[in-house]
């Protein structure tokens, strides 16, 4: 499930950023081609409003009044001077009227008068030197004046009538000046500024720059700073960076007054609210992505695990472990159904330990039985034998086969103890095993058990089968065996057991197939004494008890019991 969300949201995530990228970059692109756009159309109109301004002032020195006022006429009277002065004054007065969103302040001198005239509010005066000093065919900033406090430089612009020497006097030239304050470009950046979201600014480096009216000092001055030393072409565009944040920095060169129209854009006003749904786009991806493996982690916990642990719990019982339980820390469906399971697997544990307790009973019965009917060959044999001994006189042969066939015959007849001490045990097995060494001279035994290991209960005829089959199996089956060890400790908290013949013995595999077999149901070719006895050490001890099959020391078969040890308390209460 997770991967299926990351193959969904992965796709999804390239493509949005795939497309936010195409935007962002033709939105980017738009940006800058407006701006220079609107840029280069204000610097054009500013343009147009100085080369009007050259055109008029080109006209005027051509008027016949303002030829006539330099004295290429001679003067009639003072009345036709006066009359002369006031309509030059009137023309440029009413230039200046029609161009009252770019006021102009015009002066002319007359070299040849020595006198000046203007439209301005002070009186002009002839300067000679302010002339030559003033005329150099461009416009300049500032004309040298000192400037008063609260005084800005204006641009001025000087014509002399003079062909083809326009930075020179020669004595008789008319000259016309043009006028006009900063505040004209500062109209102008103001009427950009309200259209747009720029802080336009007029700027030439070593001049201070003109500002429109609502800008930011600071930032402006930042902006000046990086300018300064930089080289700018007649066109420009470049994005920087100014107390940590983006801004397009457009530039665009005046054509007459050598200037740089510079508008800054910040870019995260204008393109904030694109990268603010993008951003907004990605923590939903990101809340949408946690949300689904949330999800997926629950889903997991509280469905995947219980449906696991429910299907371990089905293969515990197939493979026959009835004991399993499935703890449930959850309150929802899957405790019901493991409430049901534990049940259920409740009821067959109990249901195949009673079938298990009948078997066992049925078996008990049946060993009961041929107990009971006792083994007639083997009552055969040992009567044959004292019939034998009894003809060559040895009566003591015959005394020892009696006591001790009448000894072991007293013991597994009496069936109304299912429990019975370990030394009573012992001493069935000697009865037994002097019965045999009687018959077989070859045999021998010997028996090494602690005294506190022989208080212990166990369950009746316990040994009597592993001991005959050391004897038929073992010893019986060559003519040069003829030992058997029965050993007992007590270690790590159980009491061990070990018979040992030096018969042939088994093979390793064959031996780890007859514990597999002693594990599993009762099967014909394995024996019934042996899988009868394991099974009642079983339900007699409990837990960590055993009946196992290994390789003796003695070079033949090993029989290991294992069983935990009851108290002395417990030992009494039996008895009692």
């Amino acid at each position: 499930m997770n991967i299926l969300i990351l193959m969904l949201f992965i796709p999804m995530m390239a493509m949005f950023t795939y497309s936010n990228s195409i935007s962002f970059n033709v939105i980017d692109k738009e940006l800058k081609a407006s701006n220079i756009k609107q840029l280069s159309f204000l610097s054009s109109q500013i343009d147009s409003r100085i080369n009007q301004t050259m055109d008029f002032v080109l006209t005027f020195s051509k008027d016949p009044n303002v030829r006539k006022f330099n004295g290429l006429n001679i003067w009639d009277d003072r009345y036709d001077k006066m009359q002369t002065r006031y309509v030059i004054q009137e023309k440029m007065m009413l230039q200046s009227g029609i161009t009252n969103i770019w006021p102009v302040k015009f002066t002319v001198y007359s070299q040849l008068n020595q006198e000046a005239i203007t439209n301005a509010d002070k009186m002009a005066k002839y300067d000679e030197e302010y002339l030559e000093k003033n005329i150099t065919g461009k416009w300049n900033y500032g004309d040298g004046k000192t400037l008063t406090d609260g005084e800005t430089p204006a641009f001025h612009w000087f014509y002399t009538d003079s062909i083809g020497q326009q930075v020179s006097l020669k004595g008789s030239n008319l000259v016309v000046q043009a006028t006009f304050e900063h505040e004209n470009i500062q109209n102008m950046l103001d009427t950009y500024k309200a259209g747009g979201q720029g802080n336009p600014i007029f700027y030439r480096e070593g001049e201070a720059p003109i500002l429109n009216r609502t800008a930011s000092v600071q930032l402006t001055d930042e902006l000046v700073r990086y300018l300064q030393g930089k080289e700018l072409k007649d066109t420009s565009q470049q994005v920087i960076t100014l107390d940590h944040k983006s801004y397009l920095v457009s530039a665009v060169k005046s054509l007459y007054l050598d200037w740089y129209l510079v508008d800054i854009v910040p870019l995260d006003q204008i393109l904030g609210p694109i990268s603010f749904s993008r951003n907004m786009f990605y923590l939903t991806m990101v809340l949408l992505f946690v949300v689904g493996i949330s999800a997926s982690v629950l889903l997991y916990r509280n469905v995947q695990r219980p449906i696991r642990k429910l299907i371990r719990g089905l293969q515990s019982v197939q493979k026959g472990d009835f004991p399993v339980r499935i703890d449930s820390n959850v309150n929802n469906e899957f405790s019901f159904l493991f409430y049901r399971f534990n049940d259920m697997s409740s009821q067959i544990q109990h249901l195949i330990e009673n079938v298990l307790y009948e078997k066992l009973r049925a078996r008990e019965a049946t060993l009961k039985q041929l107990q009971a009917q006792i083994n007639p060959h083997f009552l055969y044999n040992c009567i044959g034998y004292m019939m034998n001994m009894a003809e060559l006189k040895d009566e003591e042969a015959v005394v020892s086969m009696g006591h001790n066939l009448s000894a072991y015959y007293r013991y597994i007849t009496r069936m109304e103890k299912p429990l019975a001490s370990l030394r009573d045990e012992v001493q069935l097995i000697v009865n037994y095993l002097d019965i045999q060494k009687l018959r077989n001279g070859r045999i021998h035994y010997q028996i090494d058990i602690p005294e506190e290991m022989m208080r212990q209960e166990v369950p009746r005829l316990m040994l009597q089968p592993i001991v005959e089959n050391a004897v038929i199996h073992g010893v019986g089956k060559t003519y040069s065996s003829g030992e058997i060890r029965i050993k007992g400790e007590m270690s790590d908290g159980f009491c061990k057991l070990y018979v040992d013949d030096d018969g042939p013995g088994m093979t390793e595999e064959k031996l780890e197939e007859l514990n597999l077999k002693l594990q599993g149901p009762m099967r014909e070719d394995m024996g019934y004494g042996f899988w009868n006895t394991n099974q009642r050490i079983v339900q007699q001890f409990g837990e960590g008890s055993s009946m196992s099959f290994r390789k003796s020391e003695l070079g033949g078969f090993r029989t290991e019991i294992v069983w935990r040890p009851t108290s002395e308390e417990e030992i009494h209460q039996s008895v009692i």
